[in-house]
């Protein structure tokens, strides 16, 4: 979604599951570590009671499991692992969000020959562009030695 005020992107709430697994299949996490590392990411606007809600439900499903943390100072703490099923889940997941990463690279690449024929004062010009869309090449496999 679009914030009007500063134009910037923010990912989509149902797009921090793949996430939320991909970081715990790294490492076992506490849920304020989980979400600090969530915003590192761009997810900006983390609700803390809908993180926890949402790993409770993992749990339910799974696909996460956790354990009561005792170590250190302070109160207890849940640390959240992945599980066999977290893991399956994930990579069916990756799977998806690369035929999704196809459309979305057929989708830049019609919009930007449709910005070069209709507006040719857009064409790009712009050295940081150039590098976009080699490594777009790149990561097709059409890359010119």
């Amino acid at each position: 979604m679009v914030n009007q005020d500063n134009q910037t992107v923010n990912p989509s709430k149902n797009f921090v599951l793949p996430f939320i697994l991909l970081l715990l299949s790294r490492m076992s996490l506490h849920g304020y570590e989980l979400s600090q590392k969530l915003q590192a990411f761009g997810f900006k606007t983390i609700d803390q009671g809908n993180l926890y809600r949402q790993l409770r439900q993992l749990e339910k499903d799974e696909l996460v499991s956790s354990e009561w943390d005792t170590n250190g100072s302070g109160p207890a703490k849940r640390r959240y692992s992945i599980t066999k099923g977290g893991i399956t889940y994930l990579k069916s997941y990756a799977n998806q969000l690369e035929s999704y990463q196809s459309l979305l690279d057929q989708f830049f690449n019609m919009y930007s020959s449709f910005l070069e024929l209709y507006i040719p004062s857009l064409q790009k010009k712009d050295p940081i562009e150039k590098i976009n869309k080699l490594n777009r090449r790149k990561n097709n496999g059409t890359e010119e030695e």
